[in-house]
């Protein structure tokens, strides 16, 4: 059964001559950078943003400060049901794929792929089945197989010939804290992503990512005022290199800085007990221009599209594969 739903990719430049395609998520996050009058110096900014923080958190080798550049793909996932050309598909996911240029050697070296992550089904289930689920609860719950179906279509992608042939390791997320736990410092330090973290309980989002797969950790790196959270398989410590953690680390938090200037451009850093808030009122804001409030109003319309184009029309099957579809082993 698992054989019936194939996937394919494709791939577009994030530079800054950049435009959404037809079929990209209106709330992900780069394509709400590339709207707008100004959308060519919002993302010739977010662009300089990253390539500064990278080069300095490999300031060991760097010493002018500009040796190296980064290059983002946009990689768009398609998923089919059946395995022919002709056959119904339907935008499932994507996420930025990074690639390091030395300008001093010439060398490219492959980054990780994931960093951002969006997902029509995950709109559908953050969107309109959670506040189903809560429409005139006492007490906020949540569905006992809520993101299971998600979790397995997103494992059963890294299995794929599609994703294994492209690309050679596990992606790893990258993305804010929750607002909603506290985060205490572990006494771990690590040379790239810096000060460890832990929260004190899993949010919801946490618990989402570990039906995909994921386990997560949270790090604070050099130079920066809140710990991030990485969402990864094997181990993230170990399984990729000083550069390409740099790379996940100066793509993420540049994106944060103008997501959520009120944890991520703070004023003051984060200390030894921490717990995020929107609510900060000493922060800097970027020169970036991005609308939180429309992104959010716009999940819902995301949302409601995956229901009415994707889960609905396919329930059956969607329903029968996930019954039959048993995670790898890892």
């Amino acid at each position: 059964m698992a054989n019936d739903i194939t996937f394919s990719i494709t791939t577009t430049r994030f530079d800054e001559d950049y435009a959404p395609a037809e079929n990209s998520r209106v709330t992900t996050n780069f394509a709400n950078l590339a709207r707008g009058e100004g959308r060519q110096q919002n993302l010739r900014n977010a662009l300089s943003m990253i390539d500064r923080r990278f080069n300095d958190l490999a300031a060991t080798d760097n010493p002018r400060g500009d040796r190296y550049r980064i290059e983002l793909d946009i990689v768009s996932v398609q998923l089919r049901f059946g395995d022919g050309a002709d056959d119904e598909q339907f935008p499932v996911i994507e996420v930025l794929d990074v690639h390091i240029v030395d300008t001093l050697t010439g060398e490219r070296h492959q980054g990780i792929v994931g960093n951002n992550f969006s997902s029509y089904l995950r709109d559908y289930d953050f969107s309109v089945v959670l506040p189903a689920a809560n429409a005139g609860a006492t007490g906020f719950t949540v569905p006992d197989d809520f993101g299971d179906l998600h979790g397995k279509l997103f494992q059963h992608f890294l299995a794929s010939d599609a994703y294994r042939e492209r690309f050679p390791q596990s992606p790893v997320i990258c993305i804010s804290v929750s607002t909603s736990r506290t985060y205490r410092r572990t006494g771990t330090v690590h040379p790239v992503l810096g000060v460890e973290y832990e929260q004190d309980a899993f949010s919801l989002t946490d618990e989402y990512f570990g039906k995909m797969g994921l386990q997560v950790r949270y790090f604070m790196p050099r130079g920066s005022v809140a710990p991030l959270a990485f969402y990864f398989r094997g181990d993230l410590t170990t399984d990729y290199s000083d550069l390409q953690l740099i790379g996940l680390i100066s793509t993420m938090e540049t994106f944060q800085k103008i997501y959520r200037p009120e944890v991520y451009n703070a004023v003051s850093a984060a200390g030894a007990v921490y717990r995020p808030t929107l609510d900060e009122p000493d922060f800097v804001r970027t020169d970036i221009d991005y609308d939180r409030e429309e992104r959010s109003q716009l999940a819902v319309v995301q949302g409601r599209y995956a229901e009415e184009h994707f889960v609905k029309p396919h329930r059956r099957i969607l329903d029968q594969w996930a019954a039959d579809y048993a995670a790898p082993v890892r």
